[in-house]
């Protein structure tokens, strides 16, 4: 009888530490405006120049350290690779990936490049309650896992659904995504390790706003060749990468639905709210999660002895 008495005591002590905690935290993490830095870099993606070589594939997988690939990067046939009904996408193994789109009409192929666009007032910054992410001046969005609770927020928060979770390990929580490769390029004023590998020059690096004027520089002189519109200028409040077309942008993949304020303008309330129930719960799992391991160790302990 006691051991249940204390275990009660000490999941309702828990949920209601981090009752009081996560009411606390919802208070200070209300949603706050952010517009960027004017300085800001980014990269302005032509999709009408690249050939699908996935030579920035590589040199970010080198780049970041990260695991080599099930296929080598000059193998084409992922490509063809539909999981769950979609295209490849970013997780903990890849921070960008190239996908081919066949459009009628077109007697070529076009490939996207897609990674975490570094928004100008990202979700993910403003969502997060124990603030894990930061907004450099030179335009990347970086991560802090030390401080990283593992809630997710920020992948619900992401308009373009770039924020991945490593599951590895349910004690090491950790979100994998492009870093601009910040720490050993960006902020010594180099461009991305992705940038510099293109081979046809479809990346071009550069202050956000001469690259917008470069984009639309590029429609105005090849009348017919590109959409009128450069993807990321307005679309979540403005992204650091962009991209021009000569296709429509939902043709390759594009959401093009994403509205032109951040989105956090329109999930303020409900984010206030969201670190409370995303700290309780899991909390109380936790909390489920030990007594069930003692439960179980306790009966192993007895089957033991019963054997003997």
């Amino acid at each position: 009888m006691k051991k249940a008495v204390s275990r009660r005591k000490f999941l309702k002590g828990g949920l209601a530490g981090s009752a009081a905690l996560s009411l606390t935290t919802a208070k200070r993490s209300e949603a706050k405006s952010f517009e960027g830095y004017p300085d800001a870099m980014g990269v302005l993606v032509d999709l009408s120049r690249c050939v699908g070589c996935r030579s920035c594939e590589a040199a970010c997988n080198k780049e970041q350290g990260l695991p080599a690939p099930e296929k080598p990067f000059n193998d084409y046939s992922v490509f063809d690779e539909i999981h769950h009904g979609q295209k490849r996408r970013t997780d903990e193994t890849r921070y960008t990936v190239v996908n081919k789109y066949e459009v009628p009409g077109m007697d070529h192929p076009l490939f996207r490049k897609i990674q975490c666009n570094h928004c100008q007032e990202p979700a993910c910054l403003t969502s997060c309650f124990v603030n894990a992410y930061t907004k450099t001046p030179e335009g990347a969005v970086i991560y802090n896992p030390k401080v990283c609770v593992g809630c997710r927020t920020c992948m619900i928060a992401c308009p373009f659904y770039i924020p991945t979770f490593r599951y590895s390990s349910a004690f090491n929580p950790r979100i994998m995504k492009c870093i601009f490769c910040y720490d050993t390029r960006l902020q010594y004023g180099k461009p991305p390790a992705c940038v510099e590998a293109c081979p046809q020059e479809a990346l071009t690096f550069g202050k956000r706003e001469d690259l917008i004027n470069i984009g639309r520089q590029r429609i105005r002189e090849n009348k017919g060749q590109y959409v009128s519109h450069i993807y990321g200028e307005h679309e979540a409040g403005g992204t650091s990468w962009m991209y021009l077309s000569p296709v429509d942008f939902d043709e390759v993949g594009f959401d093009t639905k994403v509205p032109k304020e951040p989105i956090l303008n329109f999930v303020k309330d409900f984010l206030s709210i969201v670190p409370m129930v995303l700290t309780i719960w899991p909390a109380l799992f936790a909390g489920i999660h030990l007594l069930a391991t003692r439960k179980d160790a306790i009966k192993t302990k007895e089957e033991t002895k019963g054997d003997k």
